[in-house]
């Protein structure tokens, strides 16, 4: 939904979204997946506090698994409310955020991590059904993707003209808020351009603001990938590092595949449905997925409502599977971290359960709360801001720790903190204007650098990690861990000769 949304009233520049989302699998295979299932344990603030043998970085891990989570919640409850609304046109947007927070909370609080993983297997063919379909369908009567595209452009120009985009000019009546066709085609359109607009710069002084901004998007997005807490925990389902590593490579394809349908829904919508660029929040074109196939129905009804019922049920699997992912990796840092390993280590495997199932309670309630909040912000837009957070913190952190025997616990939290805190404050401070919580639009329109480097941050904040994580572990290498031969033995030697760990067993036999 976020994507389809994005490509229509952004155009071409939101393309980077599914390509960077795909490609950042290819990181995970490469960097991360294999070593972190060999290693075994079962959360990163696990593999934190066994990598550096410290208690106190597993209480430093656990904060960003909670505020990365709760910014990728966000676009997850926008994408419920909407879709709720969609369906029961009376019902407003917050009663659509808190019904499916509600069933999803309880689906967490008693299926646990396996059985989500389970039910997500499912959900990915349901999403493919449901997207592709009515894709196809669509195409048959309105026609393919280039057909629709040419429609963007001047009907006057031949097949083999070159075309200058500075020169199109829009022949079909679109409202005011829909951005002109040569905008639309172009690699930096309203998305990219957004803060250079604000400050009334022209077209030649944006741009390099714009490329700024798609390098500082795309690190985000590819390195983002590999420091989500909910993605990399499902490597424990996995058997071994071979298996993880395997897994990887088959979501990188059916990721792909997956992300070919979304930009085809938002260039359909520009030119079938230009009415939806005059909504906001729930009402705009973050619904042109659902909206769009009831459009058969004026030559084939009821074909197109039912096809606009499998889109719902494919929106109900996105973001329930999604969701219920983002719950399982917080409920499991609050359960399984703070409560079973610093609040009360002793406690057995049946109190553990039960603060796994308050804490999903807990964790499901403050997810609906901030939902509500989010209505007028794209789907697409907010997940990129979790990625940005995870950019600059967790994967600065699983990358070097993985790959460098010389980080020390002060280099790697260092790093991980001050990436991960001065990244989520800039997001945040753009957010915050964005809501008009915070009266800084003139500001940020006086400043349009710094308004890209704050809602863009992983250009600067993920080199910035890396370096500190490096200078800090120059400054402390008497502090490498002692045994760190072996434990970069375990997180890169082959599964054949046995040194694969189970980081909780070990754990718990020690104590």
């Amino acid at each position: 939904m976020g994507i389809a949304g994005m490509v229509m009233s952004s155009g071409y520049d939101a393309l980077w979204y599914p390509v960077c989302y795909a490609c950042g699998y290819l990181f995970l295979l490469l960097f991360i997946a294999g070593p972190l299932r060999r290693f075994g344990a079962y959360t990163i603030p696990d593999f934190a506090e066994g990598r550096y043998d410290s208690p106190l970085f597993r209480k430093i891990a656990v904060v960003f698994v909670l505020f990365i989570g709760f910014f990728y919640t966000m676009p997850q409850m926008k994408g419920a409310g909407t879709t709720l609304a969609y369906i029961f046109p009376g019902l407003p947007y917050w009663a659509g955020v808190v019904l499916v927070g509600a069933v999803i909370t309880l689906n967490v609080a008693l299926g646990g991590m396996k059985g989500i993983t389970l039910v997500q297997a499912v959900q990915y063919w349901a999403k493919m059904f449901a997207i592709s379909v009515p894709i196809f369908v669509l195409m048959a009567v309105y026609g393919h993707y280039g057909k629709q595209v040419e429609q963007n452009l001047p009907s006057a120009l031949g097949e083999n003209s070159p075309i200058n985009l500075s020169e199109v000019v829009s022949t079909r009546h679109l409202p005011d808020k829909a951005p002109v066709d040569s905008t639309w085609l172009s690699p930096f359109g309203p998305l990219t351009a957004k803060a250079a607009k604000a400050a009334h710069l022209t077209p030649e002084q944006s741009k390099p603001l714009s490329l700024l901004y798609t390098y500082s998007l795309i690190i985000a997005l590819v390195c983002g990938t590999a420091g989500l807490p909910h993605i990399l925990v499902r490597f424990y389902t996995n058997p071994d590092g071979v298996a993880a590593k395997r897994t990887t490579m088959w979501v990188m394809i059916l990721i792909g595949v997956f992300y070919l349908f979304p930009p085809i829904f938002g260039a359909l919508g520009r030119n079938l449905l230009p009415g939806l660029y005059a909504g906001v929040g729930a009402k705009g074109t973050d619904k042109i997925v659902l909206e769009l196939p009831r459009l058969l129905n004026e030559r084939y009804a009821p074909l197109g409502s039912i096809l606009s019922g499998i889109t719902c049920a494919g929106a109900f699997a996105a973001f329930m599977s999604t969701f219920s992912g983002l719950l399982v990796s917080m409920t499991g840092a609050l359960a399984h971290d703070v409560y079973g390993r610093m609040l009360r280590p002793k406690s057995t495997p049946d109190q553990r359960m039960r603060a796994f199932k308050v804490c999903a309670v807990l964790v499901g309630a403050i997810a609906i709360i901030l939902g509500m909040q989010v209505e007028p912000f794209q789907i697409n837009f907010m997940v990129g801001q979790a990625f940005a957070i995870a950019a600059a913190s967790y994967f600065p952190l699983l990358f070097m720790s993985a790959w460098w025997r010389g980080m020390t616990m002060k280099g790697a939290a260092a790093g991980m903190l001050t990436g991960g805190l001065l990244a989520l404050t800039g997001i945040s401070l753009t957010s915050f204007t964005d809501l008009k919580w915070l009266p800084l639009d003139a500001f940020w329109a006086q400043r349009p650098l710094l308004r890209i480097l704050c809602e863009q941050p992983a250009i600067w904040a993920v080199p910035l990690a890396i370096t500190l994580m490096v200078v800090i572990s120059k400054l402390t290498k008497s502090q490498v861990p002692a045994d760190i031969r072996m434990k970069m033995l375990v997180l890169h030697a082959p599964e054949k000769l046995g040194l694969k760990q189970e980081y909780i067993q070990e754990h718990r036999l020690a104590e």
